[in-house]
């Protein structure tokens, strides 16, 4: 041998050793650990190159080496089972030269044309090997490595659709049946939502999920997850003669009652394997399980025996692969969505790889939480999985492949399109541009919100005139609605018209409608003056529905008041909890959201109803309750007293030392948490801020004395039906200002029902309950008198 021979020998031993630890680690994780790291196509290409390697170099194929096995050796866990005929492995074709090539060793092996071929669908799930015993199921095993596997039988008992006896009369004395443990796809989604929703741990894909179900320790674990089975063959059989074929004996097997797939089938040569195997890669997004390929095997038995096996797999069949729906690739960044309504949503930016016959450069990662769980960190070497039509996504990280300083990611703090503030919302899952007036990605929702009829109520603008409206860059913010004249409509629709190619005849010919733009634009004229409550409601502040603006309006009565008020102070509105709060302040703490209300205010939009605010603010206008809305730790109700009696202003308490709040009779570890909280500066801003609109609220608010009682103070009504003399808003509003709170239905707390024309359930309730009945006539005349 010469020099650059034994160079050439070396190399090859060398790299042949690399990839046998590869594929050996990669088996073990997949079969024993139920945590694999490499995708299938990595796994694939891998093996591939070792036996092309082991062919060149034939003593390189040792009799431990992955290429001459079939999974890896039991993990201890269970109970070993020797196999009386071996579980082996099939050969893999990725090409359809490799289907034609297989073909023609068999056809030329028996001398035969187009033999024919069993054909099925390959799951991708567990294999196992079911053992039954006079007709009854005695012991179950998975693969293992192909000698050997592991006893699963408690477990495969909590299946129900393997049958523990076996249907008919007569059936092998003994009869081992092969099969595959799968996890449809249906009940994968359905678990993994049940677990997200109870903050369990989801399964990263079905096969995964059917080979870890299967081989929990606790039977009853086991049972509680979604698994079913199909037979694909026999193994050992005893005193039974089986039909001459494949095929014949998957339907003796369905007359056994066993599962078989209905996808399987027969077909002759070459021919009718490739036209199978194109029927379900067209057919496999729809079927409600995962395959990764198909199966071929000759049919009859007799052509088998023949044919014979090669170490780990048979001549008589093989294993046709789709392109894989995972694959291996690097996350090169995250980019941050922001949705219509707001929501930012994580993208991963991968080196782009082709999965599924598709080249895939980005994936979604669904949420911040989803990101914490995978802990997925930027330069990752991840697992990419694509199915049909399905977005892209990440379903594991390779740590072995990560560098050890890569840091965690953490949701960026800024809007990446009007830069924003991104806020969490208690739900935990969710985070928000609160740019809700000025982001780019919102614009169209906020446009359609401001508009809508409980909104600002501008009729004839409808989502096609707002998209074109947006589109065509003649609105950017909502304000943009009250600059716009009638040519710019024409001009709108004309573009419009031409951009889609559906320019009317009568426009080519001159003739151009108006009446529609003289409308909107009398409509947009007419929605200038509004209500408080109406404006509040427009803005689209997350949480901010009809009711908390209503509330918003009545407590504080001044839009320029509301617009500077730190977040705790819309505490003090009955209902008014801390998300809302919270979402409050986060919309009024951004500049371009301010803006626009100016631009608003400016461009004449009026509002009529401003008033001080209400007298019943007065009561808990004070600092020992701002303290406890603050949600400072450890400063509680008892707490905030103290501290408010010590200290008199927010200035003061701000400013003082730790030692002064022990003084003011806090315990050490309340007086320690209150100074670490107001060493970040923005809780001292926010204390500053609360401390001045304490003051202003102060000054502005009449006193509880001065609060008026009107005659349906504390009272509940609710309308149903249709009035002739009012609308019903107007009545809910006119009923409102006499002190009534007006509810949607009818409980033992409602005070009086009015009913209207064609009055349904809601009377019928009230009647039941014996509730006080109004028609439109006493509503009217009580109305007049309260005038």
């Amino acid at each position: 041998m010469t020099t650059e021979s034994k160079k050439d020998a070396a190399q090859a031993a060398k790299r042949a050793g690399e990839l046998q630890r590869q594929l050996e680690d990669a088996n073990y994780r997949y079969y024993v650990l139920d945590d694999p790291t490499l995708a299938d196509a990595d796994y694939d290409r891998l093996l591939r190159e070792l036996e092309a390697l082991e062919a060149a170099h034939p003593d390189l194929a040792t009799p431990d080496s992955p290429t001459q096995r079939v999974g890896t050796a039991p993990s201890g866990a269970f109970d070993e089972v020797r196999h009386a005929v071996p579980m082996l492995s099939l050969g893999n074709a990725f090409a359809d030269e490799e289907v034609a090539d297989f073909v023609r060793r068999i056809e030329e092996r028996l001398d035969r044309s187009a033999p024919a071929f069993s054909v099925e669908p390959k799951l991708d799930g567990l294999a196992i090997s079911l053992r039954y015993e006079g007709g009854r199921f005695v012991q179950g095993a998975t693969r293992g490595d192909g000698a050997t596997g592991e006893d699963v039988t408690q477990n495969l008992r909590t299946i129900n659709a393997i049958p523990m006896r076996l249907r008919g009369e007569h059936w092998p004395p003994v009869l081992e049946v092969r099969g595959e443990i799968y996890m449809p796809l249906a009940a994968f989604k359905a678990y993994n939502e049940k677990a997200l929703g109870e903050g369990g741990k989801v399964l990263a894909n079905p096969r995964n999920g059917a080979a870890g179900s299967l081989r929990q320790l606790d039977p009853r674990i086991t049972k509680q997850r979604p698994l079913a089975f199909y037979a694909y063959a026999v193994g050992l059989v005893e005193g039974y003669e089986l039909p001459p074929t494949h095929s014949a004996t998957l339907k003796q097997l369905r007359d056994w009652g066993f599962p078989v797939s209905t996808e399987s089938g027969v077909v002759a040569g070459t021919d009718g394997l490739l036209g199978y195997y194109r029927q379900m890669g067209a057919k496999r997004d729809a079927l409600p399980f995962d395959i990764d390929g198909v199966v071929y095997k000759l049919d009859d038995y007799a052509g088998q025996r023949e044919m014979g096996f090669v170490s780990r797999a048979p001549r008589w069949a093989i294993a046709h692969k789709f392109p894989a729906q995972e694959q291996s690739t690097v996350l090169e960044g995250i980019d941050i969505q922001i949705g219509r309504t707001g929501a930012a949503t994580p993208v991963a930016r991968l080196k782009p790889v082709q999965v599924a016959g598709v080249v895939v450069t980005n994936a979604t990662l669904h949420n911040a939480d989803q990101i914490a769980r995978l802990d997925v960190r930027i330069g990752d070497t991840v697992i990419v999985r694509r199915a049909g039509d399905v977005i892209p996504e990440i379903v594991r990280v390779v740590p072995e492949y990560r560098d050890p300083n890569a840091p965690q990611w953490q949701m960026p703090g800024e809007c990446p399109v009007c830069g924003s503030e991104i806020v969490r919302e208690e739900d935990g899952v969710v985070w928000r541009c609160s740019g809700e007036l000025t982001c780019a990605a919102q614009r169209k929702e906020a446009i359609r919100h401001f508009a809508s009829r409980r909104a600002m109520d501008i009729e004839g603008l409808g989502d096609r005139y707002i998209e074109d409206l947006s589109d065509l860059g003649y609105l950017q913010s909502v304000a943009d609605l009250y600059k716009l004249e009638l040519d710019d409509l024409l001009q709108m629709k004309r573009r419009a018209e031409e951009r889609d190619g559906t320019t009317p005849e009568t426009v080519k010919a001159g003739k151009v409608a108006t009446k529609w733009a003289d409308n909107l634009i009398e409509a947009i004229d007419h929605s200038r003056s509004t209500t408080l409550e109406r404006f509040l409601f427009a803005l689209g502040i997350q949480h901010v529905g009809e009711s908390t603006a209503k509330a918003l309006s009545v407590w504080f009565g001044d839009l320029e008041l509301i617009r500077r008020l730190p977040w705790p102070l819309f505490k003090r509105v009955p209902d008014v909890g801390g998300e809302v709060a919270r979402s409050l302040g986060h919309f009024f703490d951004q500049p371009g959201n301010q803006q626009v209300i100016d631009d608003l205010l400016e461009r004449k939009v009026k509002i009529g109803d401003t008033h001080t605010p209400s007298p019943k603010l007065r009561e808990s206008l004070n600092l020992a309750t701002l303290l406890v809305d603050m949600e400072i730790p450890k400063v509680t109700r008892i707490r905030a007293d103290q501290l408010a009696a010590a200290f008199g202003s927010a200035e003061k308490l701000r400013d003082a030392p730790e030692h002064a709040y022990i003084t003011a009779g806090l315990p050490a570890d309340s007086a320690q948490a209150l100074t670490t909280w107001l060493n970040v500066d923005e809780n001292a801003r926010l204390l500053t801020r609360v401390g001045e609109a304490l003051a202003r609220l102060d000054a502005l608010t009449p006193a509880a004395s001065a609060a008026a009682s009107g005659p349906l103070d504390g009272q509940t009504a609710v309308l149903t039906g249709s009035l002739t003399a009012l609308t019903r808003d107007e009545a809910k509003l006119r009923l409102e200002a006499l002190g009534a709170k007006v509810a949607g239905s009818v409980s033992k707390k409602t005070s009086f029902v009015v009913a209207g024309e064609a009055a349904g359930s809601k009377l019928d309730k009230a009647q039941e309950l014996g509730v006080e009945i109004w028609d439109e006539a006493k509503l009217l005349a009580f109305l007049a008198e309260h005038e």
